[in-house]
């Protein structure tokens, strides 16, 4: 009887895995959401792009296969795939504007449907699907976990608080435990932007997908753009992200779509050792 390998590593030839970090939505370096960038002429065995991923230790490592303008992509945290992801995405389109500099769009296949990423000036723009909350009853023990007061609940993929004031978005300390019991993906804390000079901040968690607190986070936006957009009236807004590291996320809905902005800071490029 064959043994399974039990090192991923095991499954590929010996060889190297060409790796770029970036920073998504950030406005300077050491700011805005690391991720891991891996650019693939075949598909590499799952359990080997996971391993990859969770020795990466960054919110994201995107993996992407094709050519000429044209790919297919997915994300993995430290401890699972995901069907969505905004900076990564973004830092996916940046490693393959820097490869392929004629190019004025990428386009993504993904388990989210078709994304596209287009320079934009300083800036590129994330084309993604919207995913308005509905309302929803407020979880058992959620005020307790937040230590302040809900002003509303939505659950979409994430569950999405709403609370009155940013000073309490930045002052939140969720246990991670309790949050993981939550339902949905993560855990989306909002307010209006009151006193940073943009629209609307938040915070992200997903503790369930090995992801304490996330930086800065596109696909969140799915959810946080519709509600802003309709309590403010407006079709274009900014929002900060008050993560330790922060981030600076410019949006526009566009029909289904939210068009996601922010700029990406190169940090390091280097090569993956895989010994089988």
């Amino acid at each position: 009887m064959n043994t399974p390998a039990t090192n991923p590593a095991e499954q590929v030839m010996t060889g190297t895995i060409p790796i770029e970090q970036v920073a998504a939505f950030a406005e300077g370096p050491f700011q805005g959401n690391p991720a891991a960038v891996c650019p693939l002429q075949t598909w590499l065995p799952d359990q080997l792009m996971q391993a990859i991923a969770c020795e990466n230790n960054l919110s994201e490592t995107a993996f992407y296969v094709g050519s000429e303008g044209h790919y297919e992509l997915r994300w993995f945290t430290p401890s699972c795939e995901v069907d969505l992801c905004g900076h990564a995405t973004l830092a996916a389109g940046h490693v393959v504007f820097q490869r392929e500099p004629d190019l004025e769009i990428v386009q993504f296949s993904s388990n989210s449907g078709p994304l596209t990423v287009r320079r934009n000036g300083q800036q590129l723009t994330l084309d993604f699907p919207l995913q308005p909350g509905e309302p929803c009853a407020t979880p058992t023990g959620l005020h307790q976990i937040l230590g302040t007061n809900v002003v509303a609940c939505l659950q979409a993929m994430d569950l999405m608080v709403v609370v009155a004031d940013e000073r309490e978005v930045e002052a939140i300390k969720p246990d991670s435990e309790a949050v993981t019991a939550l339902p949905g993906r993560g855990l989306i804390v909002t307010a209006p932007g009151s006193h940073s000079g943009v629209d609307f901040v938040s915070r992200f968690f997903a503790p369930s997908c090995g992801i304490a607190e996330d930086p800065a986070t596109g696909s969140a936006h799915c959810t946080l753009a519709p509600y802003w957009a309709d309590r403010l009236d407006r079709t274009s807004l900014v929002s900060r992200q008050l993560s330790a590291r922060g981030g600076l996320l410019h949006c526009a809905l566009a029909d289904e779509r939210v068009l996601i902005s922010g700029r990406v800071i190169p940090y390091l490029s280097g090569v993956i050792h895989i010994d089988g």
